[in-house]
């Protein structure tokens, strides 16, 4: 076929040239220009399809490192996806591994971090519950045992379980009460600061607790002479409840004082002083925990929640309470809160 061809081209040019001559001695000038068009269209077609292969394997080049890059950046998402997958109700301990510095890097350190709130709110609650339920089992099992024992034909008998039902029906209401405020802290709306004058406050608070027993010498101290951005009726009612255990645990015709200082200037402490029987050191911090008592079985009436409801106030408003005794020398309660309002908002 290519001889064929070539013979054709050659017979081609042989008539071309004939006719050149033909007219160059009838006496004019002819020019003649003869080119191949498929050799003119070869270097064309051989740069296109060049391309088309270079952008082939560019294509699938970069569809590669597309899809490797794709999966690197998207990994952490798979693995918290998965890590959701696998949590569960009863078991938020998982983490997922923070690698990087990246936004995804931040989102996952994020999800680590509603994690752990939600791993500490659901054991708060799972301990909640089983406190609670250890707490009302007593006063249960009285009134039961003695109903039990009730002799209906014995006036005196029916009188006596009467008054003892309605004294343990009376604590678990008030049990009830204080769980429910618990649970409130948590809420968000659950204070409402504004500009309060410390000095005021504290002058109130000491006008109310004065009035919880006549059996003790109260004293106002020092008064703080500035202003804080607080919740005042929370901060009474923790500070009120800090005076009732004074009275609780202190001796009769002991005092009692009341004040607030300003131990550095961003915060103010509310604090209450007794001379009760002092706590020893290693149970500072369990004082504040739900139903301890410092000294379990001593017969003071209360449903041990009571100082963990300060606390909880306390740290509502961004702050923290505690306290400083050593047994036989009484005790300071101290409610210390941050003067600008830095609320948490009920935790």
């Amino acid at each position: 076929m290519s001889r064929l061809r070539s013979v054709r081209v050659r017979i081609l040019a042989s008539i071309l040239v004939v006719t050149a001559l033909g007219m160059a001695i009838a006496g004019g000038v002819a020019f003649l220009v003869a080119y191949r068009r498929d050799a003119e269209l070869a270097e064309v077609r051989v740069a296109a399809i060049t391309y088309l292969v270079v952008a082939a394997i560019a294509l699938v080049a970069i569809s590669l490192v597309g899809w490797f890059v794709a999966g690197r950046l998207l990994r952490p998402i798979r693995v918290l996806r998965d890590a959701a997958a696998r949590i569960s109700e009863t078991d938020l301990s998982e983490r997922i591994p923070v690698v990087g510095r990246d936004d995804v890097s931040e989102l996952t350190a994020t999800v680590n971090d509603m994690l752990g709130r939600l791993d500490e709110a659901f054991t708060s609650q799972r301990l909640l519950l089983s406190d609670v339920g250890h707490e009302l089992k007593t006063p249960i099992t009285i009134v039961r045992g003695h109903l039990e024992l009730l002799d209906p034909d014995r006036p005196d008998d029916v009188q006596a379980t009467q008054e003892l039902t309605l004294d343990e029906l009376d604590r678990m209401s008030a049990l009830v009460s204080d769980i429910a405020l618990l649970a409130q802290t948590r809420h968000p709306d659950f204070v409402r600061p504004v500009a309060v004058d410390v000095s005021r406050l504290t002058e109130s608070v000491f006008a109310k607790a004065s009035a919880l027993s006549n059996d003790h010498d109260w004293q106002l101290a020092q008064l703080a002479e500035v202003s804080a951005t607080l919740d005042a009726p929370r901060i009474t009612q923790a500070w009120l409840q800090l005076a009732e255990n004074a009275v609780k645990f202190s001796p009769r015709g002991s005092a009692i004082v009341i004040g607030s200082t300003v131990p550095d200037p961003t915060h103010v402490d509310l604090w209450l002083r007794d001379q009760g029987r002092g706590i020893a050191e290693a149970q500072l911090e369990r004082i504040f925990a739900r139903f301890a008592r410092a000294e379990p079985g001593r017969g003071v009436e209360g449903s041990g929640l009571g100082l963990s409801i300060v606390a909880a106030i306390a740290e509502a408003h961004g702050g923290r309470a505690f306290a400083e005794s050593a047994p036989g020398t009484g005790s300071v309660f101290v409610i210390r809160l941050p003067r600008d309002g830095n609320m948490t908002g009920g935790g």
